[in-house]
């Protein structure tokens, strides 16, 4: 079952006669937006941590669509789960509430270890919670924490920082070539150097209103924040009346190993945003708000969405976390991640690897890693460049050690690919 003609939606898919992927790619040019630019391939089917395209062709997925795919892709419990709630409840808007909204919500809030009086927001997507957040920094404007009755109008985020592609997120995301097509931004956002705490302690003050962070920035190339940085954070917020939001889109829900990647720091923030594995596949976002005081800055009216928090996808997310915990999924990512990591750091041409878990980020010894994409893709491999000498790997957490080792033999062979195109 390799080509689009055996898929089960072949009568939802008119082919026209056109089935291999340079066929389906020139359709795509001619009817969808070019934001993305052009398509890698055209997949039309997931089994695990494997994919095939409409030509056939298989790769081992170690992106999984960018951190999302945490129990791969048609995991059976996953799938079953999302085909029964769709078959009781689709849908029923914000007027009303469901089961597994309810339940997703204080499962959330028990996986974090939230206080009491912590709440959900349920959105469709990461920039989507990142945009909740940034609304619920607006309001945190009181006077300040010196009684100056200065007003809280600055938002603090870190050089490097990606927070989603909407206004909001767009403005805590630092870089420019993102940033200038859209330009004026919502006011407010400050950039600070990254891993810098005596630029961020200077930069928290009685005007600020919150500090986002992500514990690793993934768009970054996969750079872990410095020991202590987020006790410091928590330390300066607390003291100025700053909120701290922890942006754990894509190092949340177990891809580090953790549920949520700040676990070890020994803090609580005033908020977390997740997505991405969430879902396990489906579009879902979240927004925890730690503590009644925080929790009631937005009130009713304030924030809303049709579609977030609708039970097809939170029922696609109780799943997804069942699935992690009851496969004891934490544990396979911490040991096929730490596998990883140490036969990367041995193989020639790589110069330094970073992450945790199976968020991982590796540098390369020449500006070839756009090649050892393409280099990566013919040999059967998904993977990803988010710098001109860096590969980041977010595999379905599922992925074996057989599997990751498979990858490792085939490195060096895509590197020399890579500089030989040069």
């Amino acid at each position: 079952m390799s080509q689009i003609e055996k898929s089960p939606v072949v009568e939802l898919v008119e082919t026209r006669g056109h089935t291999t992927g340079a066929e389906w790619l020139t359709r795509y040019s001619s009817s969808l937006m070019g934001v993305f630019g052009t398509p890698q391939r055209v997949l039309v089917r997931g089994a695990g941590c494997l994919v095939w395209d409409a030509d056939g062709k298989e790769y081992l997925d170690l992106l999984g669509g960018i951190a999302v795919n945490a129990m791969g892709h048609a995991h059976p419990f996953v799938t079953s789960v999302i085909s029964s709630q769709l078959a009781t409840l689709g849908h029923v808007s914000n007027f009303f509430t469901s089961p597994t909204q309810i339940a997703l919500a204080e499962k959330l809030l028990e996986l974090s270890k939230a206080p009491a009086g912590s709440k959900v927001f349920f959105a469709n997507s990461g920039t989507e919670a990142v945009e909740a957040a940034f609304k619920l920094a607006r309001r945190n404007s009181g006077a300040g924490a010196d009684g100056t009755g200065k007003t809280r109008t600055k938002i603090i985020a870190l050089e490097g920082a990606f927070h989603g592609r909407t206004m909001g997120a767009l403005a805590l995301t630092a870089k420019e070539a993102y940033r200038a097509p859209f330009e004026p931004l919502p006011g407010g956002v400050v950039h600070i150097p990254f891993g810098d705490v005596d630029a961020l302690v200077d930069a928290i003050d009685e005007t600020t209103a919150a500090v986002f962070l992500e514990p690793i920035q993934g768009e970054a190339g996969v750079r872990p924040l410095p020991a202590g940085y987020l006790q410091a954070a928590r330390e300066a917020t607390t003291k100025a009346g700053a909120l701290l939001i922890l942006d754990e889109v894509q190092t949340g829900i177990g891809r580090t190993g953790k549920w949520l990647a700040s676990e070890d720091a020994g803090i609580v923030p005033d908020a977390v945003t997740l997505a991405k594995g969430l879902g396990g596949g489906f579009p879902i976002g979240a927004l925890l708000t730690f503590g009644p005081e925080t929790s009631a800055l937005l009130t009713a009216g304030q924030h809303g969405t049709t579609f977030g928090g609708n039970p097809v996808a939170t029922a696609a997310a109780l799943a997804t976390l069942h699935a992690i915990e009851s496969q004891r999924v934490l544990d396979n990512v911490r040991s096929v991640g730490e596998r990883l990591r140490s036969k990367l750091a041995a193989v020639d041409g790589v110069t330094e690897v970073r992450g945790e878990g199976l968020l991982i980020g590796f540098d390369l010894d020449a500006e070839v890693a756009p090649a050892v994409v393409t280099a990566g893709l013919d040999a059967g491999f998904i993977i990803n460049s988010p710098g001109p000498r860096t590969i980041r790997l977010a595999p379905p957490l599922i992925l074996t050690a057989e599997q990751a080792d498979s990858f490792i033999q085939a490195l060096p062979t895509l590197l020399q690919t890579a500089k030989d195109a040069q």
